[in-house]
């Protein structure tokens, strides 16, 4: 509750959007934090992990995979590639998806990040709480998303 604006914190405190888009801004500040040291973004990162995960993933695949855009993950690519951690296999139409041996050795590094990123949530949330909370928008996205198609 906002103490030295109750009116605003009505409107604002009660809005999905507002609420989300706030909890997105602080999780994501945090995520960039811990990514730092590895030079990528927490998107990039999550994108070659997919990619290490499932060596031949096509971008198509990878697009679904991480619900967005194939133009977004065209340009996570392109990124990536430039910075030699992934390559492209084209076969006709479809591009296939694979680690270089640089970006595989991030792997480490990455799920570290990650798994710093879970504790320093789950130390200011609690545990139970940030799985609670994830289950719940994870669950929430899901019916939200169902109404779009």
């Amino acid at each position: 509750m906002d103490e030295e604006n109750p009116e605003k914190c009505n409107i604002m405190c009660n809005c999905l959007y507002f609420t989300s888009n706030k909890l997105s801004r602080i999780i994501n500040k945090i995520a960039e934090e811990e990514f730092l040291k590895t030079g990528l973004s927490p998107s990039y990162a999550l994108t070659l992990m997919n990619i290490i995960s499932q060596p031949g993933l096509s971008q198509k695949e990878l697009s679904r995979d991480m619900n967005i855009k194939p133009s977004t993950t065209t340009r996570f690519i392109d990124k990536l590639e430039s910075k030699g951690l992934v390559e492209r296999k084209t076969e006709g139409k479809t591009s296939y998806l694979y680690a270089t041996d640089k970006g595989t050795k991030m792997k480490d590094a990455i799920g570290k990040c990650w798994g710093n990123l879970y504790q320093r949530y789950s130390k200011i949330l609690g545990e139970e709480k940030g799985i609670q909370l994830t289950a719940e928008i994870n669950k929430a996205a899901i019916e939200l998303e169902k109404d779009l198609n």
